[in-house]
């Protein structure tokens, strides 16, 4: 898991190739997340109520995950380099979507209450 962690885990991740294009250089840049978490367990449980049920216990588990999301870009001509965020528009184009879900099932709701 760590060799991957180091092969993730790098600038490369968070800042892509550059592009040159029409004379600007623009570089890819996305948000890297990492999350782990484990657990184990141990006990022993005797009788329970009428059914009897042998004294043990131990297990464990873990796991892990990665997300990478794109967030914009740098553009780097001669005159300025600045950043270029996406997320702006990601968001927007969530609320739409959200918004027009949220219309089509309140229209539905209320169709079907008018035919009762």
């Amino acid at each position: 898991m760590s060799e991957r962690l180091q092969t993730t885990a790098t600038v490369k991740t968070v800042y892509g190739d550059p592009i040159i294009a029409e004379g600007k250089t623009i570089i890819p840049v996305a948000r890297v997340r990492f999350g782990f978490g484990a657990g184990f367990g141990e006990g022993e449980a005797g009788d329970e109520g009428t059914v009897a049920r042998p004294a043990g216990g131990k297990g464990g588990g873990g796991g892990g995950g990665v997300e990478v999301r794109p967030v914009g870009f740098i553009e780097i001509t001669p005159g300025e380099t600045r950043f270029v965020s996406i997320e702006g528009h990601q968001k927007a184009t969530r609320w739409a979507i959200m918004g027009l879900l949220a219309g089509f099932f309140l229209f539905r709701r209320r169709r079907r209450r008018k035919g009762s």
